[in-house]
């Protein structure tokens, strides 16, 4: 069994409902997850720190003059083109007669119940993208204002039986656009618009070039569709996809993205009250921006990366980054629950790389210990053993390495044993011999370690070094049986 929990985090067109789920074969079902979850619920819940976040990052990519800032952020009136001059022509003063009939749907404030009603005229054109001249050719008018009346009286209307042409629906879409009090992207971003229109490249030199600047467009467009009003960023929405999906048709209905542009910049972005010339200077830029709108309208109502990372920090009581060149500290610094782990973590590690570092150290030790003891007892040995014994954590022969009685040599001391073992040479050479090739142990100090691996058995020494060696010690002996002949024949 399945229970839901509704939660209204924030208004009647975000509702996010908790399920909890028992059943073990939807549990297997892949879970959807909202990555502007933090950033509306941010919006909803604390809205001047949310229009705050993304006013300050506005600025960061368009110069906005104070009183411009001030417009933005709704703390004064917007300054519009022509709105000191006299209301005059034929386009003004039909569109404010249109504006004083108002009805449930047109010529209200946009409301959720006329996107509501409005809706329906999308989706129906959304079936019929093939028509030729859509939005440019105009319906019937008789049609349109029974179309008109149904919506405002709020029955039920059934577009797909037949009774209405594309062309009546496409034609009453703008008729809605164009009545609204104001228009969709709101007087109050107009000023904002005109600045993203003008962001183009820079050269190697810094100077800027005719070239625009379409990822910053993106980002800044990202950010002023987040402070839009609720409704007017759904209509908006609605409304840039159907004009995506009419310019992928545009080799059947003959409207591309600038074409489309050309409808709907006077209904959607041109201040009210305002004509053509009134626009003469901004009349193009305008027209690019919508332009610019409808072919990346797929990517323009995507929080920007660091706004998702700022609102989900808010609400995880984190310190928020305000800008996108904050975020790149998280991936040094990370979150602060995240660093006492880290810490712990690091000492772990050190500690046992300590512990096998000084694990090896012994085993060293004792191998080195194991070879001083195995050498027959010398001087050298004795003192190499004193250094063991002075080393706090030497080894001692009785703890753990087991010692052989090595065997004494026996040494004559007379006079006569002498002359007769350098007489006869053997014995001598033997002696001699045993002595050079017994492995000189090395000191036990820093410098020594090294020494011992180098000497030991004679397997050790190079062929050439033992035969240079033998021969130095044959030479002494014919030397010394050549001295002592000569004094015994002297005696004589």
């Amino acid at each position: 069994y399945c229970i839901f929990f509704p939660l209204s985090l924030f208004s009647s067109d975000a509702i996010c409902n908790f399920v909890i789920c028992n059943d073990s074969s939807l549990r297997s079902q892949p879970i959807i997850f909202n990555p502007d979850f933090f950033v509306e619920k941010l919006r909803h819940e604390k809205p001047e720190v949310f229009t705050e976040l993304v006013v300050s990052n506005i600025t960061r990519l368009i110069d906005l003059p104070g009183a411009e800032l001030a417009q933005l952020m709704g703390e004064e009136d917007p300054k519009l083109p022509g709105a000191n001059s006299t209301a005059s022509g034929f386009f003004r003063s039909l569109m404010s007669l249109k504006r004083k009939e108002k009805g449930v749907v047109f010529g209200s404030p946009l409301t959720e119940e006329g996107i509501a009603q409005v809706s329906q005229l999308i989706e129906y054109l959304h079936k019929n993208l093939r028509a030729e001249g859509l939005f440019r050719v105009p319906g019937n008018s008789i049609r349109q204002q029974i179309l008109k009346d149904a919506l405002n009286s709020g029955t039920d209307i059934d577009l797909d039986s037949g009774e209405f042409h594309s062309n009546d629906v496409a034609t009453l879409l703008k008729m809605f656009l164009g009545e609204l009090p104001e228009p969709l992207l709101t007087h109050k971003h107009f000023h904002a618009h005109l600045k993203i229109a003008d962001l183009t490249l820079f050269d190697e030199k810094g100077n800027k070039t005719s070239t625009p600047d379409k990822e910053r467009q993106i980002e800044a467009l990202q950010l002023l569709f987040l402070i839009l009003p609720a409704p007017n960023r759904s209509l908006l929405k609605l409304l840039l996809d159907l004009l995506y999906q009419t310019a992928k048709k545009q080799d059947k209905n003959k409207m591309s993205a600038h074409n489309l542009a050309l409808m709907f910049a006077p209904h959607i972005l041109w201040p009210r009250n305002v004509t053509a010339n009134d626009l003469q200077e901004n009349i193009t830029k305008l027209n690019n921006g919508v332009t610019f709108m409808i072919k990346h309208s797929q990517k323009l109502f995507k929080a920007p990366v660091y706004i998702r990372e700022c609102a989900r920090l808010h609400y995880l009581g984190s310190r928020a980054h305000t800008s996108k060149d904050d975020l790149d500290l998280l991936t040094s610094s990370g979150s602060k629950e995240l660093q006492p782990l880290k810490s712990q973590k690091r000492s772990r590690l050190d500690s046992c790389h300590q512990e096998e570092t000084q694990q090896r150290t012994e085993e060293a030790l004792k191998e080195l210990f194991r070879h001083v003891h195995n050498m027959p007892d010398s001087a050298k040995k004795k003192k190499l053993i004193r250094q063991f014994n002075k080393h706090p954590t030497a080894l001692t022969p009785g703890s753990d390495v087991p010692t052989s009685p090595a065997p004494r040599r026996t040494r004559s001391r007379s006079f006569s044993g002498l002359i007769k073992r350098k007489v006869l040479g053997t014995p001598v050479i033997l002696e001699r011999k045993s002595r050079d090739t017994t492995p000189e142990p090395a000191r036990v100090s820093k410098e020594n370690v090294q020494l011992l691996q180098k000497c030991g058995s004679p397997a050790h020494m190079s062929p050439a070094k033992l035969k240079s060696l033998e021969g130095r010690k044959e030479e002494s002996c014919r030397r010394m049986r050549a001295r002592l002949l000569s004094k015994d024949s002297s005696s004589l």
